[in-house]
């Protein structure tokens, strides 16, 4: 445990470990500071809260602390000569120096015990295991004083703890004593059938045991065997006595171990001279005091320690804790409604604060604790208490928020500690500089005020019963309670450290531990006569080392430099600032006028100063603004920009406001912009629409219905300045326009045109027949009633068209009305498709390889005529003569599609007019025959593809053959695979003599060219992957997988990294096996390949069989006897078989999980490790994988929370266990099947799991998640736009391939072990 005792890492004061083992999360993010209570927690490694337990308990021994600083580097070595064989560097007392002064000193919220259980040798076993603390602490005194051997503070731990106690025999008959004397660090008490402390040192020093009847005991003295009466002393004490409590014990009866909860209760303070053997000393050799209490929370199996102090040195700021404030001033209510009316003096001068003057008001509180002080936070609660109103709600409105209110007046009141605390400052104990002789004392108003409400409140407080009533509220709950010492002032300041948090605790909270499964489980006492010198009170720095001074220092200034780095950067926004007189009002929007560039200024502020703070600045930039100055928000829409919420508050924090970076932000005087008044709000938002209506001419009736028709993908070439009507060479005129969210329908209609016009909005196509070719759309009348609605309840968004018609216009021959429903004919000249010759690459003129026209065309048009005339309308006649051509259309992302079929019409092949054709180079195939496309190899989407037109009557062999030929290969070891959506090699086509159409071979398809025969009939060939785990050092395996049949090297070896966890999947070869095999068979057929047989498996039982579910693992084979036809394996689909080290043989209601725990504190997990869930098939719910997980971790089921990984999307499943409760004559409601809907559980899930008693954070997600949830999101965009992230391209697998160590099985109480170096 304790191993390596001489090995280190790094030399500074680092906040997680120097190894790198446990670096995790955001490296830019420094540690948080210290909180108010000003005392460090320790951070808890995974199983360490023993250890944090007894370190926090030495360091706040100030003996045991201060003798270990007094050894210095000239006895202890330097660590910067570890490696350096003939120097003796004693590097578990160095690193527990280093600790110490980190704790008292540098100013960080946690510090880290990685350094130090380094120096112990530990790995990660140990610190994620459970140990007892008490085992610790003997093994670590041990390891302390073999480590100082040869130093000035070898005796450390004998001086400081060192005891011995007396067992005597005093024989009845001649008085002959017989004596063994026994050294002990630290006494057992038991537990069992004994309530008290006491009580059990009575029953171990005090009663005495007698030999009589027939246990007898032999005299040396009488040499017989006589009464004798045996007893047990402490002959010496030490300066401090720990006391283990004998918890855990074993029933005999059911063989197990339990853990003794009853009530057991230890005093404060004790006098152990009854229980010593010398009387005659002084009382205060024998008075000893309670310092520390090491707690136990759980069960015999596993839990979790915690350690309450009390804090002797006051190195701590001591606050009272926020539920005794409650009860306090609920008591203080209550103790009210019965007291006597005041006196009227005081009432009357109660009555003038409440009402006049908040000035008074604060003096009076703040006068009854002048040295002190109130919080800040606190002094709002004193207020309401006092005056039965808060004070936003009474002087807010008047004098601005508290801390402004305090602030402005400086001169009466002092805040200190950072601003949490404020006191009087004329109560202040720095008393002010001397003037300077013959200068007169400038005594303002607001300081003799404060002079005179104090004196005032002190003199009736002390002689109305209400000051004496004041006086008692004042006296701690530790003097009512009967305690001894008053709790926060140096008496009793107890603290709860538990791992990272620190808290301040009742000295009677104590009494909580007496029983429970949370009770009490060490005691430290320490003599009552050991001083403090008065120096060292309040001093965390007493006694420290100069050059552990230095390296805090150092520490701390690297901190703050990070802190400051950070909170500049995290803090600093980027807001961009409309100017008004840039803008105008247009259509309900505001639209820059002349260069948008002079409109927007860029502006970079810290989002924790006010509005205020923000208006003067831009007042400085602004030197010839005038008048007043309004900040409204907005937000740049498609119809120009909005205006929303106006910032009025000059006090409120940029943050508190809403203002993020890249916040638009409107500045103006609130009222006008160029004159014209500007609405604000959500419901005023502008909505940018399309309006379409007939030209002047309606003679020339055009194709303008495209731009109509065309809908949104036309706003963007518009852009939503394009106001304007503009008249193509057609019949329809278009125009964008905004108009307000929350106008009606009816004001719009006025808006745009007469009122007995008709307003539409696009309603559907009629039917095909209608126009030749291009058919007609058809628009809906809005009805009367939706006159009156607005455009937000008309569900009308940005891009929407709208037509508008005169009564007059329906006479042409463009548009029929008929009922509510308005149709628009396709005018002639809109019947076209434009084609796109695209050349081959060896084409060196862009515009020569990319020529475009357009071709009249009409729906009953064939396509081998449109690319006839394509061809004459692009002049390419010549160029293309004995050459064969086809048009090919394109999909969303710029792809070719499979060619069109040459003799069908336009409309049956699905082609709409006014779209794009290419024209490209290659056969055209007509409607009987398939084009389809092939490449070779197991990575098709690596590989070469080719083209081929063949009919649909040719069979798969046939096909094999003429794919075969035109890629040149040779041999008839091929067989033909489809291709899946996501381009891989999917099922085999079994049926050579099946014609194309009957094994459901379409047109475009695509297909793979795989090598191998097919296997007869009835014979399966099935390919092969091994799983190699990278985690693992397995030697064999990693030399004989490189070799691969058929001589292919290592190089041509497909492999598939599956990052996330840690393990690869390297394709073997192949095995060819009858469907009738057994599992058994299978595994055995598969050990003959290269790669498995040179022993690196046994048998066939140390393999582990999965299917392949494409490039992912599927689930487990099972049953080594069923046949393969029963575990439905098909031929083509992939095995990836695992070794093991040990023999495993799955049943049915097993599952295969690989369990995560997580590292408390961090947004991490220790390696995973697999664990066997049995019995699934009977109760698969949430609830029974929590008790089999917990049994498995000896955890409790109560303090586990688990959730799955769906690695695909980088993010956890929590598993809820929510269960109803259901009436026992009720029918029990049926468990959730983890199996099924929603979570899916099967073989080879990652399971998180997080120990709620240590880890308070129940968020599942990693740092690494995010930045992979994030990448998925810019590969997504990537994608939609018709690309391919970088970082995809680049990395397929990202930073989820990382590497995870080697996790072991926890166990609980493992032994624990020392080595340390030779220094004699």
């Amino acid at each position: 445990m304790f191993g390596d005792l001489f090995e280190e890492d790094d030399e500074g004061f680092s906040p997680v470990p120097s190894g790198g083992k446990f670096v995790k999360g955001k490296e830019a993010e420094p540690p948080p500071p210290r909180g108010n209570l000003n005392l460090s927690g320790i951070k808890n490694q995974g199983g360490t809260c023993y250890l944090n337990s007894l370190i926090q308990t030495l360091l706040f021994t100030p003996e045991f602390r201060e003798e270990l600083f007094r050894l210095g580097p000239e006895e202890l070595g330097s660590l910067t000569d570890k490696d350096n064989p003939e120097a003796k560097v004693r590097v578990i007392p160095l690193e527990l120096q280093r600790l110490f002064a980190h704790l008292l000193l540098v100013d960080q919220q946690t510090a880290s015990t990685a350094d130090l259980t380094d120096s112990f040798g530990w790995t990660n076993n140990e610190e994620t295991s459970q140990h007892d603390v008490q085992e610790l602490n003997r093994i670590l005194f041990s390891a302390l004083e073999s480590s100082l051997v040869g130093t000035t503070g070898s005796d450390l731990i004998h001086r400081l703890y060192h005891g011995t106690l007396v067992n005597q025999i005093v024989c009845k008959e001649c008085n002959n004593v017989s004596e063994r004397q026994e050294d002990f660090l630290d006494l057992t008490a038991c537990v069992r059938g004994i309530c008290s402390l006491e009580e059990a040192l009575w029953s171990m020093f005090v009663e005495e045991e007698l030999f009589e009847g027939s246990n007898l005991y032999r005299c040396s003295g009488c040499n017989q065997l006589v009464q004798a009466a045996k007893s047990a002393k402490l002959r010496k004490l030490p300066p401090f006595l720990t006391m283990s409590l004998l918890r855990f014990n074993f029933d005999f009866a059911k063989c197990e171990r339990y853990k003794e909860t009853g009530r057991y209760t230890f005093p404060f303070n004790i006098d152990l001279r009854p229980f010593s053997e010398q009387r005659e000393s002084p009382d205060s050799e024998f008075q000893y005091e309670l310092f520390s209490v090491i707690i136990h929370k759980g069960g015999c199996y596993g839990g979790h320690y915690h350690v309450y102090i009390r804090d002797i040195d006051q190195l701590g700021q001591w606050d009272p804790p926020e539920e005794d404030v409650k009860e306090k001033s609920k008591a203080k209510a209550k103790e009210g409604e019965g007291k006597p009316p005041k006196s009227d003096n005081v009432q009357n001068r109660e009555t003038l604060l409440d009402k006049e003057d908040p000035l008074a008001v604060l003096i009076t509180i703040l006068s009854q604790d002048l040295q002190k002080g109130v919080l800040v936070d606190q002094l709002s609660q004193k207020l309401m208490d006092r005056i039965g109103t808060s004070w936003n709600k009474t002087f807010r409105k008047q004098y601005g928020p508290l801390g402004k209110f305090l602030q402005s007046h400086s001169t009466v009141f002092l805040l200190v500690d950072k601003g949490a605390r404020v006191v009087l400052k004329s109560a202040s104990s720095t008393p002010p500089p001397a003037p300077a002789t013959g200068s007169k004392v400038k005594v303002t108003q607001e300081e003799a005020e404060v002079k005179e409400v104090v004196s005032q409140t002190t003199a009736e407080e002390a002689s109305s019963p209400e000051g004496e009533e004041v006086q008692m509220d004042t006296l701690s709950d530790g003097e009512r309670d009967g305690e001894v010492g008053r709790e926060g002032e140096g008496g009793c300041r107890w603290f709860d450290l538990n791992d990272s948090s620190v808290t301040c605790i009742r000295q009677r909270d104590i009494q909580k531990q007496f029983e429970g499964k949370e009770s009490a489980y060490m005691l430290f006492y320490r003599r009552t006569n050991l001083t403090r010198p008065q120096e060292a009170l309040g001093n965390p720095a007493y006694g420290v080392p100069s050059h552990l001074m230095q390296m805090v220092q150092e520490e701390n200034s690297r901190l703050q430099q990070r802190r400051e780095e950070f909170d500049a950067s995290s803090n600093s926004i980027e807001v961009r600032l409309h100017l008004a007189p840039h803008y105008a009002s247009d259509m309900g929007a505001l639209r820059p006028v002349g260069d948008p560039k002079d409109a927007v200024i860029a502006v970079t502020f810290d989002r924790r100063k006010t509005i205020g703070d923000l208006r003067l600045a831009i007042y400085q930039m602004q030197d010839l603004w005038e008048g007043d100055m309004a900040l409204t928000v907005a937000q740049s829409l498609p119809a120009g920009l909005h205006l929303y919420d106006t910032l009025t508050d000059d006090q409120q924090s940029l943050y508190s406001a809403g203002v993020s970076s890249g916040c638009d932000l409107f500045v103006w005087n609130g009222r006008e912009v160029g004159g014209s008044a500007v609405r604000t709000g959500a419901e005023w938002e502008p909505l940018l629409l399309t309006v379409v209506r007939p030209s002047d001419d309606l003679d020339d009736q055009g194709g303008a219905l495209a731009d109509m028709r065309g809908g949104p993908q036309h706003l963007a070439s518009a852009g939503p300045t394009d106001s304007t009507a503009m008249a193509p060479p057609s019949g329809l005129v278009r125009s964008m326009q905004g108009f307000p969210r929350g106008e009606t329908l009816e004001a719009l209609r006025e808006a745009l045109g007469p009122p007995q016009a008709l307003l539409c909005r696009e309603g559907g196509s009629a039917s095909a027949g209608s126009g030749e070719g291009g058919g007609a759309s058809g628009w809906r009348v809005f009805p009367p009633q939706d006159m009156h609605r607005t455009l937000k309840e008309l569900a009308l968004k940005d891009g929407d068209t709208l037509l508008l018609l005169e009564p007059h216009t329906l006479d042409s021959s463009i548009f029929n009305l008929s009922g509510d429903t308005v149709t628009v004919t396709t005018p002639s000249d809109c019947r076209w498709l434009q084609v796109e010759f695209r050349g081959g690459e060896e084409e060196e003129d862009e515009e020569e390889r990319k020529r475009r026209g357009k071709v009249p065309a009409s729906g009953n048009m064939l396509l081998s005529e449109v690319r006839r005339k394509a061809i004459e309308e692009l002049e390419l006649e010549d160029k293309l003569r004995g050459v064969e051509s086809c048009l090919r259309q394109v999909d969303r992302t710029g792809n070719l599609l499979p060619p069109v079929y040459d003799d069908v019409t336009v409309r049956e092949a699905g082609i709409r007019l006014m779209t794009t054709l290419f024209l490209c180079v290659g056969p055209a195939p007509k409607s009987t025959q398939l084009f389809l496309s092939f490449s070779v190899g197991s990575a098709p989407s690596a590989a070469v593809e080719w083209d081929i037109i063949v009919d649909q009557t040719l069979t798969v062999g046939e096909c094999l053959t003429m794919m075969r030929n035109k890629a040149g290969l040779e041999g008839d070891a091929w067989h033909l695979n489809r291709m899946q959506w996501d381009d891989e090699v999917g099922e085999v086509l079994m049926d050579e003599n099946a014609t194309l159409s009957m094994a459901r071979v379409n047109h475009g398809d695509k297909l793979v060219l795989s090598t191998g025969l097919l296997p007869p009939k009835g014979f399966l060939n099935i390919p092969v992957w091994l799983y190699v785990d990278l985690r693992e050092s397995v030697v064999s395996m990693e030399t004989e997988v490189n070799h691969t049949p058929e001589g292919a090297g290592p190089e041509n070896q497909e492999v598939i990294a599956v990052g996330w966890l840690g393990a690869e999947l390297r394709s073997v070869g192949k095995v060819e096996i009858t469907e009738e095999a057994s599992l058994d068979d299978l595994k055995s057929q598969v050990m003959t390949l290269p790669s498995l047989s040179e022993g690196c498996v046994p048998t066939p039982v140390f393999l582990r069989v999965w299917t392949m579910e494409g490039n992912r693992l599927g689930k487990i084979l099972r049953g080594a006897q069923h046949t393969l036809r029963k575990l439905k394996v098909t031929s083509g689909v992939g095995v990836c078989v695992q070794p093991l080290l040990k023999e495993e043989d799955l049943g049915p209601r097993e599952l295969l999980l690989r369990v995560q725990m997580g590292v408390p504190g961090e947004r991490c997990y220790f390696p995973w490790e697999e664990f066997v869930w049995g019995g699934v098939g009977a109760d698969a719910s949430p609830r029974a994988l929590r008790v089999a997980l917990s049994s498995h971790y000896s955890l409790s089921p109560d303090s586990l929370l688990m959730a799955k990984r769906l690695p695909d999307k980088h993010s956890w499943m929590p598993l809820s266990t929510w269960t109803q409760q259901v009436s026992k004559r009720k029918k029990k409601k049926k468990n959730d099947n983890l199996q099924g809907a929603p979570y899916y559980l099967k073989d080879g899930d990652i399971m998180g799991i997080k120990n709620l008693l240590i880890d308070n954070n129940r968020d599942f997600s990693t740092y690494q998640d995010e930045l992979d949830q994030q990448r998925l999101k810019e590969e997504a965009e990537a994608q939609r736009r018709g690309g391919q992230s970088d970082s995809a391209v680049a990395n397929p697998e990202a930073a989820s391939g990382r590497k995870a160590g080697h996790g072991k099985n926890r166990k609980p109480e493992a032994g624990l072990s020392i080595n340390v170096g030779v220094f004699r």
